[in-house]
């Protein structure tokens, strides 16, 4: 996006009295941001049924820009991605849904549209059952499909287990906040959300100055839901977030799984009951899941190619640049900072081994010194 249509966008994100859906819905038949914004003052031509007080909100639009303004150079000096509802980097299969937002906060560098995706939410109140099951589940499916994103809420319990198992193994992971990027709620996990800002990112729709507020955790629900393929659901009590998670998917028309748990324990009776009432298929290991979803196939495809290049390709490389190849296994990409640490290389000489590797065709160069293994 243009920085232009960036802080009108910011703009129509504040503008009150319109709901999620009319935000929607203005961009769908306007195109732009900018195009609501120099059309605000004639929309009821363009809208003849809109009621008058969102009319009048956003004729107003223009007596939000300094906040928005404020907004962006917040964004601008903390290296935030402003993701448009048009940007090519919005997550497509959360503009398929009908409330998805007109506007995203990123910070990181994980691909939003990444081939697959997934969700895995939870009880706070996790058991060393469900500790085990985020772990075990997540180990399990790196060696099926290396580059599944796992998308959570970086909240306590089965949330930051996820996120954690992730970055153990080396696999992108994003966490949709229930507030802005001006803080990390909650604290305590704040050491594991800068690691995700390099090996995945975080994501919210709220801007800066927005409390972790109780009704903004369900609005982020929608988020986690719906920018995923399928919603896992390892552990929850008969209520919870979780399962408000699972209702959304399911209106989106994704797939929800479970883990079921021991008749009697409270934290599995929410997964015992979308099992029971078919709402969410039962999965015991990571390959139960892979092969419901249909990707055994491609993702061993995947993994063949990828053996292939790397055996075709080690008998010309160094020590070093195999040492640099194995660092970005199993990773959509890695800036050169990280790549030195994981390598234990100087930058120096790192970047003449990967320019080396670039003219080989084993690594590509990507925007902001990232880098990935040629496919």
């Amino acid at each position: 996006m243009t920085e232009q249509e960036t802080l009108y966008a910011i703009a129509l994100s504040f503008v009150p009295r319109l709901n999620l859906l009319n935000r929607k819905l203005l961009f769908e038949k306007m195109g732009t941001a900018t195009e609501i914004f120099e059309q605000r003052h004639n929309l009821r031509d363009i809208f003849p049924d809109a009621n008058k007080s969102t009319l009048e909100a956003l004729a107003m639009m223009d007596t939000h820009l300094k906040r928005a303004e404020e907004e962006l150079a917040f964004a601008q000096a903390g290296h935030i991605q402003c993701i448009g509802y048009n940007d090519e980097n919005y997550p497509a299969r959360l503009r398929e849904c009908p409330d998805a937002p007109i506007l995203l906060y990123y910070r990181g560098n994980a691909s939003l549209n990444s081939q697959h995706i997934i969700s895995m939410v939870g009880t706070r109140q996790i058991t060393p059952y469900g500790k085990d099951l985020c772990h075990t589940f997540v180990k399990e499916l790196k060696q099926f499909c290396p580059d599944v994103l796992v998308v959570s809420g970086l909240a306590y319990g089965v949330d930051i287990h996820c996120h954690r198992a992730a970055l153990e193994q080396n696999m992108d992971t994003v966490g949709v906040l229930a507030h802005g990027l001006d803080q990390i709620y909650p604290r305590f996990h704040r050491d594991t959300a800068v690691q995700m800002v390099q090996q995945g990112g975080l994501l919210t729709e709220f801007p800066s100055r927005s409390n972790a507020d109780k009704r903004n955790f369900v609005q982020r629900n929608r988020i986690v839901a719906g920018m995923a393929d399928a919603t896992v659901v390892v552990e929850s009590a008969k209520k919870g977030g979780s399962l408000i998670t699972a209702e959304i998917a399911e209106s989106y028309g994704r797939d929800i799984f479970a883990f079921p748990g021991r008749i009697g324990d409270t934290y599995s009776e929410g997964c015992n009951n979308l099992i029971k009432t078919n709402r969410a298929g039962l999965i015991t290991c990571a390959e139960d899941f892979v092969k419901a979803m249909g990707w055994e196939t491609e993702c061993d495809l995947k993994k063949q190619l990828n053996e292939g290049l790397q055996q075709e390709l080690f008998p010309n490389l160094t020590e070093e640049e195999l040492r640099i190849v194995k660092a970005l296994e199993g990773a959509d990409s890695k800036q050169i900072n990280i790549l030195a640490i994981d390598t234990a290389l100087p930058i120096g000489k790192l970047t003449s081994l990967l320019f080396n590797l670039e003219m080989k065709g084993v690594v590509r160069l990507l925007s902001g010194g990232c880098y990935r293994l040629a496919k």
